[in-house]
């Protein structure tokens, strides 16, 4: 097996260094110990996509979703492989690197999804956008963590919390969809779902595209 390369890091801001490694044409980003996501397995994270696209009713109209996480694009791509030239996309990346990596040794990867007309990259905390924009999206997908706690650094525990989750809300259209993908289940945060007025299916999915792999987690939230 070859060794892994380290080819980049990044400072999460109130948080600890991303580091990028490369092995061969496969890529992860890691977090101190812990592997938070690789390009091997990218199943759960278009699944995040094509779900909520289709809770949305297959994407017809202009929908407007808001993506809290680039990583590696996974979801971006599958976004806009179900989403019709009306739909528009936000896609919230805290940490500047991670979109410098997507243009540089992960352009391949990235296979233009950046460039595309329907998408517009905001450099800023998924957080702040949701606060700012009340009855704006038609879905909100999370996948900045790995799981509802802040993982990748203390602030984000405010996008699980009661507070966040009713801002959440308040920034959904009508009939709007909050997904949130998770590593594992999380009984607590499904009953603060509940407490804040969502209506909630949780489904596991499988890692891999290809239908293996360890099992995750993803929430559909819809305002009761």
């Amino acid at each position: 097996m070859k060794a892994r390369e380290l080819i980049g890091t990044a400072q999460v801001p109130g948080g600890e260094p991303l580091r990028l490694f490369r092995r061969g044409d496969d890529f992860m980003i890691v977090l101190d110990r812990n592997e938070l996501m690789s390009s091997r397995m990218s199943g759960s994270e278009e699944a995040l996509a094509l779900m909520t696209i289709e809770r949305l009713g297959g994407g017809a109209g202009a929908p407007h979703l808001l993506i809290g996480g680039y990583g590696m694009g996974f979801t971006l791509r599958a976004a806009l492989g179900a989403l019709p030239a009306t739909a528009r996309i936000t896609v919230a990346e805290l940490v500047p690197e991670i979109i410098q990596w997507a243009r540089g040794p992960m352009a391949e990867l990235a296979a233009g999804c950046l460039d595309d007309k329907r998408v517009t990259i905001v450099e800023s905390d998924v957080a702040e956008i949701i606060q700012a924009g009340p009855g704006t999206y038609d879905a909100i997908l999370l996948d900045v963590d790995n799981g509802p706690d802040g993982l990748v650094r203390d602030a984000n525990e405010w996008l699980y919390s009661a507070r966040g989750l009713a801002a959440a809300r308040a920034a959904l259209k009508p009939g709007g969809v909050l997904a949130v993908w998770s590593a594992a289940p999380d009984a607590a945060f499904v009953r603060r779902l509940r407490s804040a007025g969502f209506r909630v299916d949780e489904v596991a999915v499988r890692a891999r595209s290809n239908g293996k792999g360890p099992r995750h987690v993803i929430w559909f939230a819809v305002p009761a």
